[in-house]
């Protein structure tokens, strides 16, 4: 699943092919047809994303909203116009002049209203990449609970946005055992934790991709192989079961937490 970068990303590509034009907005795969009908033809105003959660704002009779959520099996793709046509699996279409854009497969595609769309912001956790977000209100959550903190990472009603990637890495970046209890997890740790994210998930904007690891160990600072994943990037401990850690040469561990699989060093995270 798409961690919360992806999306603010997707939220400024379809803004910056699609904003302030009158896009052609079609439902090849038909789950889609009636509201795209509504939707065709009026302006794409504005893009905003919350977590994982993609919300395109049309004008019309009111304020109106596509929200996406990608789930496991959702995909973008974008291209120039003309768009060739389309296959019967593409949920949505926005065609303009310059580009189009399929998505495919999502959990979530529906056209909401706006105190429907108010609702999914009051049940999602504070974001790091939105300007809205307020820390503290997580670490209230955090700080009340027994749930280990890999778990509470997790949680998208306590941070939203940060994905199975994010939180191994930066419980590994702040040396945090990940089955410590949220309870015990200080506010000075907690304040790092969030302004790491924050950083770490506007390099993931930028970069559209996921990079952990610090400069001085890069591969080319350590003299090692570049990683080799699907993901792509340089990580501590992501998906770097039974390898040795890149700092105290000990095994990563592997194990289930919160339905997903948590990477993390038992000699550098040590309560």
């Amino acid at each position: 699943m798409p961690e919360g970068h992806t999306i603010h990303r997707l939220a400024q590509d379809y803004a910056a092919a699609f904003q302030g034009t009158a896009p052609q907005v079609t439902s090849p795969q038909g789950k889609f047809t009636d509201s795209a009908a509504l939707l065709t033809g009026t302006e794409l105003t504005r893009t905003e994303a919350h977590g994982k959660h993609l919300f395109l704002g049309f004008s019309g009779s009111g304020d109106e909203w596509i929200h996406i959520h990608l789930g496991l099996f959702g995909k973008v793709n974008f291209g120039p116009a003309p768009p060739p046509p389309p296959t019967d699996t593409v949920r949505l279409r926005l065609a303009n002049t310059t580009a189009y854009v399929d998505l495919r497969g999502p959990t979530t595609c529906a056209l909401i209203t706006p105190p429907e769309k108010r609702a999914i912001h009051d049940r999602l956790g504070p974001d790091p990449l939105r300007e809205d977000a307020d820390p503290d209100a997580a670490y209230h959550r955090v700080h009340r609970s027994r749930t280990t903190i890999a778990a509470l990472l997790m949680d998208q009603k306590v941070i939203a946005g940060v994905g199975n990637v994010y939180r191994a890495e930066v419980l590994f970046r702040h040396r945090i055992d990940p089955y410590r209890p949220g309870r015990d997890i200080t506010a000075s740790e907690w304040d790092a934790i969030w302004h790491d994210l924050v950083e770490l998930m506007r390099e993931g904007v930028r970069n559209n991709r996921i990079d952990t690891v610090r400069p001085e160990h890069t591969p080319e600072a350590m003299g090692r192989p570049p990683r080799v994943d699907d993901h792509g990037g340089e990580v501590y401990v992501y998906r770097r079961a039974h390898l040795p850690c890149h700092l105290c040469g000990g095994e990563i561990r592997t194990a289930d937490l919160a339905a997903r699989n948590l990477f993390w060093c038992p000699a550098c995270q040590r309560d």
